[in-house]
């Protein structure tokens, strides 16, 4: 037998027992895959943004397959339709979610919070919030470097030249998280969206007394406790010198917007108040 024969012969008989051999791992490792997994993962939006809590649409398809109840799972980008299609899929119920946005609670603008000293190192909010406190008196705001922005993956955040602050587009939010992770400051917060955009939030996190957090910026929260105090819903809470509102409990009565000394409390997409002088008129007008 010559040896190019024999060569052929042991090659093809290494194939067949490698063949084999895998053949035979296959069988003995083989993991079952639900094929509802990959249903799943195409009701989802294949944004991969990481908003529910899962590395990407894929890990997120495999949870809600295992998962026995679905009820407190949520898809931000897709909301209720996504979340109904998938509970079409799975024969399971799904819990009804309030839409959310991310707002911004930090209003030190430049005119409120000036600088005292300038920042010349690297442009991120994460490095420059590992070095020193801010290049304000404040050391609790916005270090307006932008990495919420960086961080949005929908084109519904920007900077404000002016005010150096964030700037979310609401049309465009989508509340997946990624700016609430993003911000070494823990400024930016997801609440609920509330009936017609309408929001009311302390717009400060300073945890600093009243005099120091007022000499840092003259919009800051104080805690004077007066929004407290007026609230008929019980939905202000007043701890660490900072007032901080329940979305789940506030009414929207706006009576702690009017009360607040520093104006730290924002009121979003309501209609203009009408002056005083015409309520007051109303109020002394005859009844027909």
């Amino acid at each position: 037998m010559s040896v190019v024969l024999t060569t052929i012969i042991t090659l093809v008989g290494l194939g067949v027992v490698s063949a084999l051999i895998l053949y035979l791992a296959s069988k003995k490792f083989y993991v079952f895959e639900d094929p509802r997994i990959d249903n799943v993962e195409e009701a989802l939006p294949a944004a991969n943004c990481g908003g529910c809590g899962y590395p990407g649409c894929r890990a997120f398809a495999e949870a809600l397959v295992k998962a026995d109840d679905i009820s407190k799972m949520n898809c931000p980008v897709g909301g209720a339709p996504v979340m109904a299609t998938v509970a079409g899929i799975l024969g399971k119920e799904v819990g009804k979610s309030a839409p959310q946005v991310a707002v911004v609670r930090c209003n030190g603008s430049c005119e409120h919070r000036p600088k005292t000293n300038e920042y010349q190192g690297a442009e991120s909010c994460a490095v420059a919030s590992a070095l020193y406190g801010g290049d304000t008196g404040c050391s609790w705001g916005c270090l307006g470097l932008g990495d919420c922005v960086a961080a949005c993956k929908f084109d519904a955040m920007y900077m404000d030249e002016e005010t150096g602050l964030p700037v979310v587009i609401e049309d465009n939010c989508v509340a997946c998280g990624a700016c609430v992770d993003a911000c070494p400051k823990n400024i930016i917060e997801l609440r609920n969206k509330g009936p017609k955009s309408r929001r009311i939030y302390v717009s400060c996190v300073n945890q600093e007394k009243g005099a120091v957090a007022k000499k840092s910026c003259e919009v800051a929260c104080i805690g004077c406790g007066k929004c407290q105090k007026v609230c008929p819903h019980d939905a202000i809470t007043i701890e660490n010198n900072l007032a901080y509102i329940d979305y789940e409990k506030c009414k929207l009565c706006r009576k702690c917007v009017e009360v607040c000394p520093t104006h730290a409390i924002h009121e979003l997409n309501f209609p203009p108040r009408k002056p005083k002088v015409e309520q007051k008129e109303k109020e002394k007008a005859p009844v027909e």
